[in-house]
């Protein structure tokens, strides 16, 4: 391949092996897992071994695991049963968590968006002194898809724990990079098949039995009565394989994302002393937010989109915007320093070979630019 791609936070190469496990699936015979005949039952039970192999992942019943077709349904099932009371959320969450509390907030629903700063994620003591008797949940992501930036899960999870309140977080940017801490105050988990090498079009929402989450599709029994509609059970025999994987391979994978990650920056630092790394706080392994001082970032972005290095200027979902990234300014990021920043996220198929390709293509593009 010439093209060398750095925008794993996007989506990710399907793992051949999860390939060749969907293959597998597809060239059974017609089958659907609520028919009770033969085929029927035996599709069932494809289902439920694909649940017992995810739900073990999260240590949870496979009661628990809803499977969704990707991350916004899993976000949008969770917090549209939130329709009253007040939630804790930041406004530098993926559009998928900021949109649909903004639209709550208009049928009546309460949100404090907590301030983030440079650090790039909410602080536990903010957390604490913005409960109020009618909060009803907390609601962040594990890593924030434009930083990496990561919440402290652990703290924040006693916090929840003190209080008795509900935890929902976004895993989505975290799964697949680095090991993930299940504290046991979390209430539900949204999660996207595509992110960590598993396929499209489908993702799962954990939570909690004791929760009480009303469907948002009605119609059949299937997922325990939460999500209405025919199982694509190929795309869910496909997740988990992909979790299978991780559980095998996670400690490898996440060195490997450290590794590429700090020669990537490293060395273009020294090639480029004005480049500014976006968000204090500790960040997921494989995410860099990189800002070029001087430097428009959609220029430097179809510069480099030409020369084979596929980058982003943020979130895929919030592409298309000439505005300067919304985690960014809410960071406080000054105006020009968010426009000339790009997102590079590595992924486990990207090698050494290629990060010291792109480090001499950008550090080069960056300085005709200039």
């Amino acid at each position: 391949m010439n093209f060398i791609y750095l925008d794993n936070n996007a989506t990710t190469a399907i793992d051949p092996r999860v390939f060749q496990t969907m293959v597998q699936e597809l060239k059974e015979p017609p089958s659907n897992p609520s028919s009770v005949h033969t085929l029927g039952k035996n599709a069932k039970q494809r289902l439920i071994h694909a649940k017992l192999k995810i739900s073990s992942f999260f240590k949870a019943k496979p009661e628990e695991i809803i499977c969704t077709s990707g991350g916004t349904e899993s976000i949008n099932l969770f917090l549209r049963g939130l329709d009253s009371g007040h939630i804790i959320t930041t406004a530098i969450d993926h559009s998928s968590v900021y949109k649909t509390i903004q639209t709550l907030e208009k049928k009546g629903l309460q949100a404090t968006y907590l301030p983030v700063g440079p650090w790039g994620a909410p602080l536990k003591e903010h957390i604490e002194a913005a409960i109020r008797p009618n909060t009803q949940a907390l609601v962040f992501s594990a890593a924030n898809a434009e930083t990496g930036v990561k919440l402290e899960i652990e703290a924040i999870g006693d916090i929840a724990q003190k209080y008795d309140i509900p935890l929902f977080i976004d895993a989505i940017a975290w799964i697949g990079k680095e090991p993930f801490p299940m504290h046991p105050a979390i209430t539900a988990i949204a999660v996207a098949g595509h992110k960590f090498h598993g396929p499209k079009g489908v993702g799962i929402l954990f939570v909690k039995s004791s929760f009480k989450l009303p469907p948002l599709l009605t119609g059949g029994n299937q997922e325990y009565q939460k999500r209405a509609g025919t199982e694509n059970l190929a795309a869910i025999v496909g997740l988990a394989k992909a979790f299978d994987i991780l559980k095998e391979e996670q400690t490898t994978i996440t060195q490997h994302l450290s590794d590429l990650r700090f020669h990537f920056e490293h060395n273009l630092q020294k090639l480029l002393p004005d480049l500014q790394i976006n968000g204090e706080g500790p960040r997921i392994a494989n995410t860099s937010n990189l800002a070029f001082p001087g430097i428009d970032g959609e220029t430097l972005l179809i510069q480099l989109d030409r020369l084979g290095i596929y980058a982003s200027h943020g979130s895929a979902c919030a592409s298309g915007s000439l505005e300067p990234s919304r985690v960014l300014t809410h960071m406080g990021i000054p105006h020009k320093i968010a426009a000339s920043s790009l997102r590079f996220s590595i992924g486990k198929f990207n090698t050494k070979e290629e990060i010291d390709r792109a480090i001499d293509i950008i550090a080069s593009t960056v300085q005709k630019l200039s």
